[in-house]
């Protein structure tokens, strides 16, 4: 659905993007992480046909962005990560406001729009002015914007920036549903372990460069190289600590009130090793686990050098 060959983006002699390579298969829900600045927004902007790139190519559905943009358009729908509305609709205007831009004969609208406020929870809201509505509904009711037209492909630039809790959640059961009716949606966030929850594949982005690409499990398995193990122990565990700190593949060992942690670059088998000379040594485990890995410790792992693209 997406393909990125050498995108480069540069203003004067700042380069927003470097070389950039990367696809999107579809049906997949990417998910695009990096700090403030990397160049995720440039890129969405690239593929939303509203920057035109330096150098490189990006294509959509089979469509090059800069020489079809009209079919590009008609393919995705997107979600900037500053959006605007019309307070001076009502919510049912707004959408056929734009439902009609997209040339939707009215009675076809009269059809889609109820189900469209539907998915984004806004059905009590079909008589609101837009300017009443809180953030998150504001939200919402833009992501039903960029579904009036049926789009295979969501470019959603930080959907979930600025909400409460609550208002999180309920975007993200939305885009739960999206991921099952098949669209194939790249968006980006710094909510990470939410993104987690609803992505197939991530990308890291950083200074405008891809550093890493592929499936979340495939990531954390390529970082557990460096897997943090809790012991907890009945007693002796200061004593525990000393006699870990001299195993092979052990390379810090801390001790705290929540028991031992230890930073392992041993396998699965080693890890099991470890363990039965805890116990033959006749230490009192209670306890013996594996820090669980999350995206947030995926992206720390990754920009601070702990596994190559």
């Amino acid at each position: 659905m997406i393909e990125i060959k050498n995108l480069t983006k540069t203003y004067g002699s700042f380069t927003a993007l470097q070389s950039l390579d990367m696809q999107v298969d579809k049906g997949t829900v990417f998910g695009f992480v990096g700090p403030n600045g990397a160049g995720k927004s440039t890129t969405m902007s690239i593929l939303a046909t509203l920057l035109l790139p330096t150098s490189g190519t990006a294509r959509v559905g089979g469509y090059e962005v800069t020489q079809h943009p009209k079919e590009v358009r008609k393919l995705i729908g997107y979600m900037p990560d500053f959006f605007g509305v019309y307070d001076q609709f009502k919510t049912v205007e707004y959408l056929h406001f734009y439902g009609a831009s997209y040339g939707i004969p009215r009675a076809e609208r009269d059809k889609l729009i109820p189900q469209l406020l539907e998915l984004v929870n806004l059905t009590d809201k079909a008589d609101f002015y837009v300017d009443t509505l809180s953030r998150g509904m504001k939200q919402r009711l833009c992501l039903a914007r960029s579904l009036v037209h049926d789009p295979e492909l969501l470019i959603l630039d930080e959907p979930a920036s600025g909400l409460d809790p609550r208002a999180r959640i309920e975007m993200r059961e939305i885009l739960k549903e999206l991921k099952a009716m098949g669209k194939t949606i790249i968006i980006s966030s710094h909510i990470l372990p939410e993104l987690a929850e609803m992505v197939d594949e991530i990308g890291v982005i950083e200074h405008g460069q891809l550093i890493a690409k592929g499936r979340v499990q495939d990531i954390q398995n390529q970082i557990k190289a460096n897997r943090i193990l809790h012991v907890r122990l009945m007693e002796r565990s200061e004593e525990a600590t000393e006699f870990l700190r001299d195993e092979q593949h052990v390379s810090m060992v801390l001790h705290d009130a929540q028991g031992v942690h230890i930073h392992f670059s041993g396998n699965d088998e080693e890890q099991v090793h470890l363990l039965r000379k805890l116990m033959d040594k006749g230490y009192p485990v209670i306890s013996f686990n594996e820090a669980q890995t999350n995206l947030e410790d995926v992206f720390l792992e990754i920009t601070r050098g702990g596994i190559q693209p």
